[in-house]
């Protein structure tokens, strides 16, 4: 579980766009998983929300965009150096990283633990085994 970005149950439901009593049954009912505080209050891990959030295309404003291999998940961590920045998406348990213009990340508001989309256009993928 990561546990680097982990968000009140008031934040997960506000990311899940869901209210905070019915993030709080699916806790309960172990829905969803956590880690619990020295004090016994709920934590979630930002992977923990991706297979919970809502699926929907890629969008430029207000116009589609081709590309179909789309990432959706969580931003995990971002650290800016001069004109440069690494951008890290939670996507499951696995990470993808993109290194953007610092410019792209203030244009996109981008932070730690709001969704966002990788959209991957590549000529070639390469496949291999552990």
């Amino acid at each position: 579980m990561n546990t680097s970005a982990l968000l009140t149950p008031r934040q997960a439901a506000a990311k899940l766009g869901m209210s905070y009593p019915a993030l709080k049954h699916w806790i309960l009912a172990g829905r969803l998983h956590t880690i619990k505080t020295p004090g016994g209050h709920h934590r979630i891990p930002l992977d923990e929300l991706e297979e919970f959030l809502p699926a929907s295309p890629a969008r430029l404003g207000s116009t589609h965009i081709s590309g179909r291999n789309q990432l959706r998940g969580v931003v995990s961590e971002i650290t800016q150096e001069g004109l440069l920045a690494k951008v890290v998406l939670a996507v499951g348990n696995q990470r993808v990283t993109a290194i953007i213009t610092a410019d792209a990340v203030r244009e996109l508001a981008l932070k730690p633990g709001e969704a966002a989309v990788a959209l991957i256009k590549a000529t070639e993928v390469m496949i291999g085994r552990p």
